[in-house]
């Protein structure tokens, strides 16, 4: 890929048939170094065809095959879903074919951050409170007890982050044993369990079928100075309820407010990678940018996790190809073959249809967004494979089943126990994380510009001609120590986690 040339288009490899538009190009415009005359009005990030595709000709994109002409096409046309059709085609997994050795840092040569170690040793990036509901009945006596500590009551505490919330809309009214039940208790656990939560409370109703102390007991938690439980029946009620949440977090808070930041090693960070809302750029620029920055932190034997499950169809074999073994790679395969089967029986949407925005970005359908998304992770080989919020033992770079509706999905890594987030968008997403923070990477140089109150880091450079991907990477890179340190990321100087707490609710399918 070639992007340093001030030229209009973009020719991401050598085979492609499409070129990419950096820029809105206009009807009759000549672009003499690719030989085309301009056809149609072409939005930045769309594909133009770079010669004539007969009808049936795979079309291909960083020589990928991400469809099909719908008809003849001729050069210098827009080439989107109305001439573009999506089509399945052969794709072996060729388990552990691509699988190539990871040059690793020497321990003593490698990259620090200020974090927080537990007790346990494990590490934190973020130091909070967290209070949990098993039900839905008690999120808003939870909501309450975490408003009451305000910024004021918390001066006292310097090194607390703050007090939140983490409300759901499950816990009942849902089948005990089910595969529902058992993925909420382990997001719950894994909240529970967060290195970036000092200290914990956990609030039920009383006659929910997730019940606390089964709850606790069920996901080995256990209850002490670190993790208290109420039952609101059992305790006097809502305002009860509140008030002795509340006299158990100010006990909580000066054991919390004893953590300090220390020099640690990068291997400590596990990294969730998202994205959403992308567009044409995104793996042009971000995602591959992000991915070349997980292969920094995989060298330094940090860990990256990829999810989003239905946004790898179509490109499976980009990872598949890079497992360790042949039982890993299979894995993936059963996880993708598991949402056919599920989206199938409940009449999901498994057809690759991207949603307007993707649409209006530049993708035309889930094979031209999957392969941009699987990029997030770099090229070092795939480790394991985990069910949602599952708990990630395994460093290096690993991948947690999970829908693609991000919020969900941010939930589960973290419930894995990411302890950041990394989130690529093109058309710019606003979204946060508690207690992990979320950095944001824009796609491109205009969004970043509009948006930037909200966006962590341009990637649109890489478009523009002023950094390569591996200097893109390096940046991240630097910038995730950074705010592994401490550093607010945009979206905690806006205050955004308090409500992007969702676990999966087995309905929800991208």
């Amino acid at each position: 890929m070639d992007t340093a040339t001030r030229s209009p288009l973009i020719r991401l490899h050598a085979n492609d048939n499409v070129l990419v538009a950096r820029q809105p190009i206009g009807i009759g415009q000549e672009l003499p170094e690719f030989g085309l005359r301009m056809r149609a009005q072409v939005p930045a990030g769309h594909k133009i065809a770079a010669r004539r595709i007969p009808k049936g000709e795979p079309i291909k994109k960083y020589d990928t095959v991400i469809g099909a002409a719908l008809r003849d096409i001729e050069p210098g046309e827009h080439v989107h879903s109305h001439n573009l059709e999506l089509i399945d085609f052969d794709r072996d997994p060729a388990f552990c074919q691509d699988v190539r050795p990871i040059d690793y840092v020497p321990e003593g040569q490698r990259a620090t951050f200020m974090g927080i170690v537990r007790p346990d040793g494990r590490v934190a990036t973020r130091n909070f409170i967290g209070l949990i509901s098993s039900v839905n009945c008690s999120a808003t006596v939870i909501k309450n007890i975490a408003a009451h500590f305000t910024p004021e009551r918390l001066a006292a505490y310097p090194n607390v982050d703050g007090v939140v919330a983490f409300a759901q809309t499950s816990g009942c009214g849902m089948s005990s044993p089910s595969e529902h039940f058992d993925v909420l208790r382990r997001t719950i656990a894994g909240y529970a369990n967060h290195p970036n939560l000092a200290a914990v409370l956990i609030v039920g109703l009383g006659c929910e079928r997730n019940q606390v102390a089964d709850l606790v007991a069920s996901q080995g938690l256990a209850p002490g100075e670190r993790l208290r439980t109420y039952v609101m029946q059992d305790t006097g009620g809502t305002r009860a309820t509140i008030a002795e949440g509340i006299r158990a977090i100010e006990a909580m808070l000066p054991a919390a407010n004893d953590a300090r930041r220390v020099p640690v090693p990068a291997s400590h960070l596990k990294i969730g990678l998202e994205c959403g809302g992308s567009d044409g750029f995104s793996g042009i620029t971000a995602n591959p940018a992000l991915g070349a920055a997980m292969d920094i932190l995989v060298r330094h034997g940090g860990t990256a996790i990829l999810s989003e499950t239905p946004e790898i169809h179509g490109v499976e074999f980009m990872l598949t190809r890079r497992a360790v073994t042949p039982e890993v790679g299979q894995k993936l395969l059963d996880r993708l073959a598991w949402w056919e089967d599920y989206t199938r029986g409940h009449n999901g949407q498994f057809n690759g249809v991207v949603g307007p925005g993707n649409q209006a970005g530049g993708l035309a359908n889930i094979f031209e967004k999957s392969l941009g998304s699987a990029m997030k992770g770099g090229t070092t080989p795939l480790q394991a494979v985990y069910e949602y919020a599952e708990p990630i033992t395994q460093s290096g770079f690993v991948f947690m089943d999970s829908p693609g509706y991000d919020p969900v999905a941010t939930t589960g890594q973290i419930a894995s126990g990411a302890n950041l987030i990394c989130f690529t968008t093109g058309r710019g997403s606003m979204f946060g994380s508690k207690p992990a923070p979320t950095v944001k990477l824009a796609s491109n140089t205009p969004m970043f510009t509009r948006l930037e109150e909200d966006m962590d880091i341009n990637c649109g450079v890489v478009v523009d001609g002023e950094l390569t991907i591996d200097q893109m990477g390096e940046r991240i890179f630097e910038h995730i120590l950074r705010v592994a340190s401490g550093e607010k990321s945009k979206s905690e100087q806006l205050g955004l986690g308090d409500h992007e707490f969702v676990p999966w609710h087995m309905g929800i399918v991208s």
